[in-house]
Order: C-alpha cells, then structure tokens, then sequence
C-alpha cells in the first residue's frame, strides 16, 4: 500500500509517461491482463488510457487491474490510470514514510 508521499511522487514521474495498455470495448479481459502483467515488469510505472468505448467505470477498471496484477493504483485522472508494481531489482525509489524512518 501506499502512502500519499509515494503516490504524489510517482504521479510526479508519470506526469510525461504516454500510455502504454489501452482499455477499449473488450473492457478488463484476461489478454489485457496480461499485457499489463507485462508492462508492470518491465516498467514498474504505466499509465493506461480508458477510451470511451469502455463502459466499465474508471475507478472500477482501475481496482480490477490492479488487484489482478498485485500492483497499487498510484492515480486516476480522468480516463487515464497509473498503476505501480515494484520490480524485483526496483529502479524507482520511493520516499520513505515518517514511520519508517523512526524505527531505524
């Protein structure tokens, strides 16, 4: 899960980022599951662009593939998402939480 510093980070560096996965007709799939599986690995940050032709609700598509993918939803801003998974060699780092920061 993760904190509002985190989240206003990462909107911070996917503010240029173009949309890598498209939600269309087909809305939340098992095939765009996957796609986005494999964007998450490569690139830890992706936006995703929601087209009208979807009739899913954003917040609802956002929750989907994320809980699908074990990746938090960092934004939704209109019918664009940003979705985040930490890599298992992370390139992105993160700004650690108060909390953490007093038990070390």
């Amino acid at each position: 899960m993760l904190t509002g510093k985190q989240k206003r980070f990462l909107r911070g560096l996917g503010h240029g980022l173009k949309p890598v996965i498209t939600v269309g007709k087909g809305d939340v799939s098992e095939s765009l599951i996957k796609e986005t599986d494999e964007a998450l690995a490569s690139h830890e940050l992706i936006k995703v662009k929601i087209l009208e032709s979807c009739m899913m609700d954003r917040h609802q598509v956002g929750e989907e593939l994320s809980a699908s993918c074990g990746a938090d939803l960092a934004q939704v801003l209109g019918r664009t998402l940003l979705l985040y998974r930490a890599a298992k060699e992370p390139r992105l780092e993160l700004p650690k939480d108060k909390a953490e920061k007093k038990k070390k």
